[in-house]
């Protein structure tokens, strides 16, 4: 299809065509690897979600989905030409690293110390890719989002980084939409809002009766990045 000039566009709305709003959700990663029967058990073991495993005689696919995530990885034989272990900085987002850290150790899994950027500065000779060359150890001191990360990597060396997000930034989210992907998700919401809420009690000096509103403001602000209600 050819590339519209704004010019026509502009004529398409003048003339009463409206463009169509269309979603492009990401869904799929690919995974290189080199033993395919050996990623599927490191990956089921991480607790994902398994999704299929579809054989023929000239492919092979396997696909797993982290838990509360919209997006999936696919990895096997002859669906990608990548060499294995090339994947590097796959980003898993959690809403508490110290406990998704302890989950993965649980089930096995070598994994970083939890670190955090120097002043926020991520620089250095060690790791690179993985948005965490300068490390120090231990999660952000001031709890900051997209601050505190822990890294891991698949049998291939293919790399994953946990960050711990809470609080998005500004136009990271759609602010017409407030979405909780499991009861996880939205228990760490709960449990921040409450704690939130504590402290605004004390500032008014007496119990709030209306903390159900106060909470869902609190939740919905803080996920599309909105300053947070005090």
């Amino acid at each position: 299809m050819a590339n519209l000039a704004p010019e026509v566009l502009n004529n398409e709305t003048a003339s009463g065509t409206r463009a169509v709003k269309v979603d492009f959700k990401f869904e799929i990663v690919v995974i290189p690897v080199s033993d395919v029967d050996r990623a599927k058990t490191f990956y089921a073991n991480l607790g994902w979600r398994f999704d299929i495993d579809s054989n023929s005689k000239d492919h092979r696919l396997v696909q797993f989905t982290p838990p509360g995530s919209g997006c999936s990885i696919i990895f096997g034989r002859n669906v990608t030409d990548a060499t294995p272990g090339s994947a590097q900085g796959l980003y898993l987002i959690v809403s508490n690293i110290e406990d998704a850290r302890k989950d993965l150790l649980r089930r096995g899994v070598e994994i970083s110390e939890t670190f955090h950027g120097d002043n926020g500065v991520y620089d250095g000779p060690d790791e690179p890719y993985l948005f965490g060359r300068c490390r120090v150890n231990g999660p952000d001191p001031a709890h900051r989002s997209y601050s505190s990360f822990a890294s891991f990597q698949d049998p291939d060396g293919n790399r994953w980084l946990l960050q711990e997000v809470t609080t998005r930034l500004p136009g990271h989210m759609d602010s017409t939409m407030t979405n909780f992907v499991s009861v996880n998700d939205l228990a760490g919401a709960l449990r921040r809002a409450a704690v939130a809420h504590g402290q605004h009690e004390k500032s008014i000096g007496q119990a709030d009766n209306n903390w159900s509103d106060w909470y869902a403001e609190f939740m919905v602000r803080e996920q599309t990045g909105q300053e947070l209600t005090h």
